[in-house]
């Protein structure tokens, strides 16, 4: 029987051959994109989930209650660490962290890394295995340093790298270091990762020493280990008493500024973050919020890029069943039960079913490379392959099979003999299931599209906006040689001065937008102003600062040369002089770090210093040439970018031989900093292709189905005068229909969709009604091409060839 059943499948999947290759290619292209997909998907989820004491690790971070609101802090004081582990109960273990980027001196080889300064109990932490040499606690020498297997190799090469040695250079200060302890790689989902580790009070002093019993510099993260049976909420209760004691000025500050408690009456509240949602945190509004929407909206892409492909099978399987009528009369006839038949047509949904599914998995498999190129992931097919996928896949494939199959089976089962003999059913009654199908199937393609319509034009929107500075014309180079900053910054104008490409040399210890060192932070401080509290970023810059990004001045001067003063002096934004509430903010003296007096000499125009997603924050400029400025900004004269950044890779190749350049446009920087942004739009373009690609595909399917079943109507319509155009808009209006009703679904769905991802920007383009009506004038348009194709040719040929046919 099973045998019988097997041979008469493939049987009637040769003879339809249209219809078996429409079904195979459209179910194996989208099984491979939705691994694909999935792939990244469960990639970018999976992040910081290999940790053994994942359930109990946490991030500390701390909110205030503040006139304008909420604010969130995640860095934390020298003492703060110490201090919370003693007189907070609850905390199993803690480490500080701070990472920096350093250069490593062995021999010959001078290499810019990026190091941890971490305590003892970070490997005992976090899963971060020590392969050969010390283990537990291998920072815990002062002496010591702890390399990946990967900086080792980098470093020694094939050598042995335990008990060698080694100098480190960072923010100035150089220590000489013995090797001691080899970890693993870190995995690819792992949100920590360095070259280096070294003990936390290895820091250069003004990191560490001068401020370790300063609870008002900041500059470090926290990570805690709860003890088994204490909760984060009970553990953040008990932070009350500790933060009454070492924030009494601070709450003080904010009572009397007329900041309202929280919900618990706390004006400071120490929290807890989860370590595996630190990846997709986002700390700007506040409370921590965890913000998974990428990855999920990527899934959900491929979600539904299978659903279409499934509908369309599904579709296809119900309309052809009908013209079996014959054969399931013949069966009836011999003998053959409704369970028969049950599995005679469910076993055909299976054939196409899983020979899509294998040809969608070759597929994917063999474009995989090329998906990792395109969209910079190391997602590999160990996160598709899950208990949790394997069973959703199970399901599915069980429910789609049957539907495709058992539906019609049963259906078609019902008929009395003599009719299905007959061969004819009445299609009087509407297809319900398959036009619900079909207008499901085009609202998600429109709703795709729109999506389209809406990131893209934010990206653009994004890319052409005015930042406040030119960043065409200026070129970030960061400073990562031996050299210190100052003496780099002297000879890079020292050798630039002669050629006229160069039109302005500057520095600051902060990148605009992201560099090609990957690098992107800002610092930020508060201190007391007229008996209230200010907020402000705080940025290191040079002479020239303004002039050579084109910086607009609203009032007052820049810094100069001439003026000694200026040392004491600052500069800056709108959003700073309306914090500062003064009438004329160049009157304005302020005191802060360690009761220094600074003059307010220039008000900037605020320009975005931090990612576009983000409003303009108050921002204070001091000069400070000889600090350690991280950045080096050259402007080039117009038309001259092609030379310019040669010049100076061949002048940084002088100053700093062992050095790689890692010179970039400020216009790249500023691109770097929405890549999720465009990677995410060029997800969904593709997936919207796909979708329309698969929907007139089923489209085209059942036109072809419709035409068959009323060629004799079409005749007679032509013989009593007919035209074509009128045949053809007869036999496309029912499918028409179903594509505006699609339309009317989907638009609100996108309308809601675009505006609710939209106010994660602080600027953004406005939801115009054309977006949504654009995107379904060109489904509209792709289903009518489609249609037409069909129905043209239907209406064109001679009646006498239908109405002869029987």
């Amino acid at each position: 029987m099973l045998k019988n059943y097997i041979k008469i499948a493939l049987r009637n999947l040769w003879k339809d051959k249209t219809f078996s290759i429409l079904n195979l290619v459209g179910l194996s292209t989208a099984f491979a994109v939705a691994v694909l997909l999935g792939m990244y998907a469960f990639f970018e989820l999976s992040y910081d989930g290999f940790h053994q004491n994942n359930a109990s690790l946490y991030q500390v971070y701390s909110t205030e209650q503040t006139p304008e609101g909420i604010v969130s802090s995640v860095p934390k004081s020298v003492p703060f660490t110490p201090a919370l582990q003693e007189e907070v109960p609850g905390i199993a273990q803690s480490t500080r962290v701070n990472g920096k980027g350093v250069l490593v001196i062995a021999g010959d080889k001078e290499l810019r890394m990026s190091a941890a300064y971490v305590d003892p109990d970070f490997f005992s932490m976090f899963s971060f295995p020590v392969l050969r040499g010390v283990g537990i606690q291998p920072t815990k020498d002062l002496s010591a340093v702890t390399l990946t297997e990967h900086a080792a190799e980098r470093i020694f090469g094939k050598e042995s790298a335990i008990g060698k040695t080694l100098r480190v250079i960072t923010e100035g200060e150089e220590k000489l270091f013995t090797v001691n302890a080899i970890t693993a790689d870190f995995p690819d989902q792992s949100s920590i990762k360095f070259d280096l580790a070294l003990d936390f009070s290895n820091q250069a002093s003004f990191s560490y020493a001068s401020i370790k019993d300063d609870w008002s510099k900041e500059n470090h993260e926290v990570f805690v280990r709860l003890e088994q049976g204490v909760t984060p909420q009970q553990f953040e209760q008990a932070t009350a008493p500790f933060t009454q004691l070492h924030y009494k000025e601070d709450l003080e500050a904010a009572k009397r500024d007329g900041a309202q408690p929280d919900q618990n009456g706390n004006y400071k509240q120490i929290r807890l973050l989860p370590f595996q949602d630190r990846a997709y945190a986002n700390f700007d509004y506040g409370i921590a919020h965890v913000d998974k929407a990428m990855p999920y909206l990527v899934l959900g892409v491929g979600f539904l890029i299978l659903f279409i492909a499934c509908v369309n099978f599904i579709n296809m399987s119900i309309a052809k069943s009908t013209q079996r009528l014959r054969e399931i009369g013949m069966r009836k006839t011999l003998g053959a039960g409704k369970a028969q038949l049950f599995f005679q047509f469910w076993g055909e949904s299976i054939f196409i079913f899983l020979g899509a599914a294998i040809l969608g998995g070759a597929l994917a498999a063999a474009f995989s490379d090329s998906f990792k190129t395109l969209f910079s992931t190391r997602a590999t097919f160990e996160a598709v392959f899950s208990i949790k996928v394997l069973l959703g896949f199970i399901l599915g494939f069980m429910v789609i099979t049957l539907i495709a199959g058992g539906y019609p089976a049963l259906l078609l089962s019902k008929l009395g003999t003599l009719q299905s003999l007959k061969g004819k059913l009445n299609l009087t009654r509407k297809n319900r299931v398959r036009d619900v199908l079909m207008v499901i199937q085009f609202g998600i393609a429109i709703l795709l599209i729109s999506g389209t319509f809406v990131l893209w034009q934010q990206i653009d929107f994004m890319r052409n906006k005015n930042l406040g500075y030119n960043k065409e014309q200026v070129i970030s180079i960061p400073l990562n040689g031996k050299r210190s900053d100052a003496q780099v910054m002297q000879l890079l104008r020292n050798k630039l001065q002669a050629y006229p490409e160069i039109l302005d040399i500057t520095a600051s210890n902060n990148s605009l937008g992201l560099g090609r060192d990957g690098s992107s932070r800002t610092s930020q401080m508060g201190f007391e102003y007229k008996g209230r509290m200010v907020t402000t970023h705080i940025l290191m810059v040079d002479y020239d600062y303004p002039e050579t990004l084109d910086m607009e001045l609203v009032a007052g001067r820049s810094f100069k040369r001439d003026y000694a003063s200026d040392s004491l002096a600052v500069l800056i934004n709108e959003q700073m002089a309306a914090q500062l509430q003064e009438k004329n903010p160049l009157e304005t003296r302020f005191i802060m770090d360690d009761s220094v007096a600074y003059n307010v000499v220039g008000v900037l125009k605020d320009y975005n210093f931090q990612k576009l997603n983000t409003s303009v924050a108050p921002l204070t400029l001091f000069l400070k040439p000889d600090w350690n400025m991280h950045y080096a900004y050259i402007k080039v004269a117009p038309n001259k970018a092609a030379t310019a950044l040669p010049l100076l890779e061949k002048v940084w190749g002088e100053i700093e031989p062992k050095a790689d350049f890692l010179g970039s446009f400020l216009d790249e920087n500023v691109d770097r900093t929405f890549k999720a942004e465009k990677r995410m739009a060029t997800m969904i373009t593709s997936g919207s292709i796909l979708a329309i690609i698969l929907s007139c595909i089923g489209l085209f399917a059942i036109s072809l189905l419709m035409v068959a079943q009323r060629k004799k109507e079409i005749g007679v319509r032509k013989v009593v005068g007919a035209s074509v155009l009128r045949i053809t808009l007869m036999l496309s209006t029912d499918f028409l229909k179903l594509v505006a009703v699609g339309f009317a679904i989907a638009v609100p769905l996108a309308w809601w969709f675009a505006h609710n991802w939209l106010q994660g920007y602080a600027s953004h383009i406005t939801l115009n009604i054309w977006i949504f009506i654009a995107a379904g004038a060109a489904a509209l348009f792709i289903a009518l091409l489609t249609i037409s194709f069909r129905t043209i040719r239907a209406a064109s040929q001679n009646p006498v060839r239908s109405l002869r046919t029987e």
